[in-house]
């Protein structure tokens, strides 16, 4: 397989999607980015705008296994990852899995749950198994969580701590319709929803391919430093208390490679790192109490890093 089939592939998944979904190319793209990388989302926004429903989409979109877990203040950590039962007619202990086994998770307003419960899903999501009793069981690939939350509830919800948010390979917000999108809308829904006629266009075998496939894809000298840049001077801006780790700067470059790739690209250029740089660093930021209290505030920090680095030349002749 390469990127030509990647491209292929991830344009059947985004016609698919978009046969439910109005308008969003950016965001879908940004979520097959996060599916080709093996990693996870969290989708973000005020309640309505479709994070649910574009969640069903792209599992929808896929021949995987899937699960939906809603998050709720009393739900228990074994009712995500499973539990052991004690069987007195065979005198055995049954190991019975949660919905965590499947390929693709929905955790749907995770920030409803407790901190232990949201906790349970850190092993499975980080290192894609489960420690149960002493006994850690494999999850089967691909293993893709999407989580949704609402940002403007605050009774009943618990925020995600900065270490869990650094988890989620992408922080997404859905954002709303524009005017023509919203007519859109109403008229692909006004009988039934089109999720329910939607079929998979591609199996387990081809995306586990394609998800080994993409790292594959050329970065040269320049760009490196130009992450490596980003990320350091993320830790020197004004408004920032704690600037973007390792882990931050090692997930833009697999989202650059990753978005190159569903562009039909065998190589990264500076414009594949632009684009993915909000969403895979805007969560891992902490601001000071001034620049946080502003709408929007690590967006436009991230927006001001990427004016204030030297953009790289591109020399397709490395490339």
């Amino acid at each position: 397989m390469d990127t030509v089939d990647i491209e292929t592939l991830a344009k059947k998944v985004k016609d698919n999607i978009q046969q439910v979904i109005v308008g969003k190319e950016d965001v879908i793209d940004q979520m097959l980015v996060a599916l080709l990388a093996s990693r996870h989302v969290l989708l973000e926004d005020v309640p309505g705008t479709g994070k649910t429903l574009l969640a069903k989409t792209l599992a929808a979109s896929l021949d995987c296994t899937y699960k939906r877990v809603q998050f709720t203040p009393d739900l228990l950590p074994t009712d995500v990852t499973g539990l052991t039962i004690y069987r007195p007619q065979t005198g055995e202990f049954d190991f019975q899995p949660g919905p965590v086994f499947t390929n693709v998770l929905l955790a749907d307003e995770i920030n409803r749950a407790t901190p232990r419960t949201q906790s349970s899903l850190l092993e499975s999501m980080e290192e894609h198994q489960v420690t149960i009793d002493g006994k850690t069981h494999v999850l089967e690939q691909p293993f893709f969580v999407i989580a949704t939350q609402n940002p403007i509830e605050s009774q009943g919800t618990f925020p995600l701590p900065e270490a869990q948010l650094d988890r989620f390979f992408l922080k997404i917000n859905i954002g709303y319709p524009s005017k023509d999108e919203g007519v859109k809308i109403l008229k692909r829904f006004k009988k039934t929803t089109p999720l329910l006629d939607l079929a998979p266009v591609i199996d387990q075998v081809e995306l586990v391919k394609a998800q080994k496939q993409f790292t594959d894809i050329e970065v040269t000298e320049p760009l490196y430093q130009y992450i490596i840049e980003i990320v350091e001077q993320s830790r020197k801006h004004e408004d920032v208390e704690i600037g973007i780790s390792p882990r931050g700067s090692q997930a833009l470059l697999r989202a650059a490679q990753a978005y190159a790739a569903i562009k039909g690209r065998n190589y990264v250029i500076p414009d594949d790192v632009k684009a993915m740089a909000v969403g895979v660093l805007s969560h891992r930021l902490v601001l000071n109490p001034m620049a946080s209290r502003a709408q929007n505030g690590k967006e436009k920090v991230i927006k001001s890093l990427l004016k204030q680095v030297h953009v790289p030349t591109e020399n397709k002749e490395e490339l």
